[in-house]
């Protein structure tokens, strides 16, 4: 016969058994949130410490001219890794986005040449950017075909397209009507910059506070239980390579109204490894499920903040490229460590 004392203090643990646990549970939700802040901000002291070094080895670093010139140029791979965001946290990759970007330059600067219907420049490179990214979607999620594989493709495809609309020269518009979205500024912010900000406020509200961006987090973490959970991972996976090409036609809005000009086979040429660069850098997993917009912004503002201090220390082109590519291999490297790191947790 069970003690009644006892008896009580067992009925009192069995219907409050979270009671024991809250703790842990406790304890392992603030484990995670930190996890995601060190990823979030992670690379924020890096970026500080480049700053300080380049204002301290150059002149010009913090005038406000260069620092002007710093956030423009981001802005166009903030953009375009706003983008590519959405297909990492899913476990794809986009490799075609400077290549979707050229061909949209083009687009756009042909159709501005239209007497009295300039403006179709730029409905016309989002809807080609929406197109080609809806077309790599629609091969990856019903035909199951890899995503490295089928960007890789359309990367040199659609470089041959944007060749070829533009008939291999250089188009060029001196008038083009929307050129102060390259040129201009409001209330004194470039209008360049503003456009950045944009896509990286609706791009965090997406995720972080919407049924689409928990189900984007989902699809990257397992697609099989995200499947089986009732999640149609086929339209995640469209949405976000489409999300990713609309991207891509808004950086060439951005990049034709800047130059007045594009070349199909110039144009966008590594735009790609810099967008998939200030991701990494920013914390999101290659591997998907993990990491966030606000990361991939001081990612893309490191990528920045590097090329111009290099070009400010008068180091060539040749070793940009080198340094750059070191600091994806370190990206990647990180990732994995990290990875690794999570699991031991």
């Amino acid at each position: 016969m069970i003690n009644p004392t006892k008896q009580r203090n067992l009925a009192s643990a069995t219907a409050h058994p979270v009671g024991n646990r809250t703790p842990l549970l406790r304890g392992a939700d603030h484990r995670a949130r930190m996890q995601s802040l060190i990823r979030t901000a992670g690379m924020l002291p890096v970026l500080l410490v480049l700053c300080i070094g380049f204002g301290f080895l150059t002149d010009g670093f913090f005038t406000l001219q260069n620092l002007s010139i710093v956030t423009q140029q981001a802005s166009i791979n903030i953009v375009l890794a706003a983008g590519m965001t959405f297909v990492i946290l899913t476990g794809g990759i986009d490799l075609s986005v400077g290549s979707v970007l050229a061909a949209a330059a083009v687009a756009a600067l042909l159709a501005s040449t239209i007497p009295g219907w300039g403006w179709l420049g730029v409905p016309f490179a989002l809807i080609v950017g929406l197109v080609f990214g809806a077309i790599n979607g629609g091969l990856i999620s019903f035909l199951r075909l890899p995503p490295f594989i089928v960007t890789l493709g359309a990367m040199t495809a659609v470089r041959g397209v944007a060749r070829l609309i533009g008939n291999d020269t250089t188009v060029f518009n001196p008038q083009l009507p929307f050129a102060f979205i390259g040129n201009g500024t409001i209330l004194g912010v470039p209008w360049l910059v503003v456009i950045a900000c944009a896509v990286i406020a609706i791009s965090w509200f997406i995720l972080r506070r919407t049924v689409l961006g928990m189900r984007i987090y989902s699809v990257g973490g397992n697609p099989e239980a995200a499947r089986l959970s009732g999640i149609n991972v086929r339209a995640i996976q469209m949405f976000v390579y489409a999300a990713s090409g609309l991207l891509a036609g808004l950086g060439a809005v951005m990049s034709a109204a800047r130059l007045y000009a594009a070349n199909g086979l110039q144009l966008g040429q590594s735009y790609e490894l810099d967008a998939i660069a200030a991701v990494i850098l920013g914390g999101t997993s290659f591997v998907g499920g993990v990491g966030s917009i606000v990361g991939t912004l001081i990612g893309a503002l490191i990528i920045a903040v590097l090329t111009n201090g290099l070009v400010l220390l008068g180091v060539s082109d040749i070793w940009q490229y080198i340094i750059k590519g070191l600091v994806i291999i370190g990206a990647v490297a990180l990732d994995r460590y990290r990875q690794r790191d999570s699991a031991r947790t």
